[in-house]
């Protein structure tokens, strides 16, 4: 019997993407047709740390009211045409509740109707893919896709209890574990060395600071007014985040090292607080409609949505999901990496992040050049939405055209997605 590592080994094989780009598949993907599904506005919020930063005590409404309200005046939209927002979110009971709520005090009308989708850590982009395929297939005119998250008020209880006979099944003893359990599995079954991990940390903590100091996130980031408690004082005040406030100077692969393995009890205890994403609370929006409509009604065109996909992996190394999320993609669009200009991959674990660059043989340039999760949080709703509004960000910057957007996924799944900035 293979074991899990073959498994997957023979998985990623299996859906390798092409060895060169066919020219006329790179053609037709920034080609420009009136049916594309194209995205006019991409916003966020700032990600600020949970329990400590200025969002800890805003709840989800709270996040979403003003990112809904500077959609609307962004966009220069009337509400009406909005025709569906679609929810990313993990944590919260009511987030249908909550979004159709929010929808209304942000001033969209009861025409607008909402949706609620969740698969963990790539829930903002299956929103993002909701409202896609709306769009493409003639369903809706406009829709605008949200991922959030307030871990600050919703934290992750972790897996419910199964019942006996399920948990008979390894591989369903295997979801129930916590994530650092997965990280670790990464690192022992695939030589993911401490020094690695903190080094790939080590890149992401320095691009983000010298991408926040040089002001390349400011484009990205709406800043939100809202109600603090000070820890220290108690005293509750206005205060507007305007920034990413995980992100610290200075940091190295030296300093890393230094830090105590966060999950002694699982061997080889690599994963640490310094090289593992941030608990974060924060939200994106991406407003997207047919190329016809977005022409019709003068909204700028900044990129166009291509296409997503979604693979499934062991549970108990989920962190690896992009190595067989992307090459599935690539596959399906007909490009190799090459023709990639940016790799925005989720950074859950440097553990995961090593080995699917080093796998994928992905470029370290062409990484996260902004940094990723390890430096500024991964609010878990809000993550997948909020790559895409990165990567255009970036894309629009540099001159790139292209964009490959991906995640590891909790219980063992990978998905990735595409987009081409214009």
């Amino acid at each position: 019997m293979s074991t899990p590592t073959q498994r997957i080994q023979h998985l990623s094989a299996q859906l390798r993407g092409p060895a060169r780009t066919d020219e006329a598949a790179l053609t037709a993907i920034q080609k420009k047709n009136p049916n594309d599904v194209v995205i006019t506005l991409a916003i966020r919020t700032p990600l600020t740390k949970a329990r400590k930063g200025y969002f800890k005590d805003t709840q989800l409404e709270g996040l979403l009211v003003p990112l809904l309200e500077t959609v609307i005046q962004k966009s220069g939209l009337e509400p009406n045409q909005v025709e569906e927002i679609v929810l990313g979110n993990v944590l919260h009971k009511d987030a249908p509740f909550m979004l159709r709520a929010s929808g209304l005090a942000a001033g969209f009308p009861a025409s607008t109707a909402i949706s609620h989708v969740s698969r963990w850590c790539s829930s903002g982009l299956l929103a993002v893919e909701a409202v896609a395929n709306k769009v493409a297939s003639g369903g809706i005119d406009i829709g605008l896709a949200v991922g959030a998250e307030s871990m600050s008020t919703n934290p992750d209880n972790g897996a419910p209890q199964y019942p006996a006979e399920f948990m008979a099944k390894q591989v369903i003893q295997d979801v129930t574990q916590p994530m650092g359990w997965t990280s670790e599995n990464v690192a022992g079954d695939f030589g993911v060395t401490r020094e690695k991990q903190d080094a790939y940390a080590a890149a992401s903590w320095q691009k983000a600071e010298a991408a926040q100091k040089a002001g390349y996130t400011a484009d990205e980031i709406v800043p939100i007014a809202t109600k603090w408690k000070d820890p220290k004082t108690g005293e509750v005040r206005e205060v507007v985040a305007d920034r990413d406030d995980g992100i610290r100077p200075g940091t190295t692969s030296e300093g890393l090292s230094k830090i105590r393995a966060a999950f002694p009890q699982w061997p080889p205890s690599t994963t640490t607080g310094g090289n593992a994403s941030q608990i974060t609370d924060g939200a994106a929006a991406i407003l997207l409609m047919r190329r016809s409509v977005a022409e019709k009604l003068g909204q700028p065109i900044i990129g166009k949505f291509v296409m997503s996909t979604v693979a499934g992996i062991e549970p108990r190394i989920m962190g690896i999901g992009p190595t067989v999320a992307i090459p599935k993609l690539l596959s399906k669009v007909g490009i190799s990496k090459e023709s990639v200009d940016i790799f925005e991959i989720n950074e859950a674990f440097a553990s995961m992040l090593a080995y699917c660059t080093e796998t994928l043989q992905i470029d370290p340039a062409r990484l996260n050049p902004r940094g990723g999760a390890i430096a500024f949080g991964h609010p878990l709703g809000c993550t997948g939405a909020r790559q895409i509004v990165t990567a255009l960000s970036e894309l629009k910057r540099t001159g790139g055209r292209i964009a490959v957007t991906s995640m590891c996924i909790g219980t063992g799944m990978g998905m990735a997605a595409l987009v081409v900035a214009e």
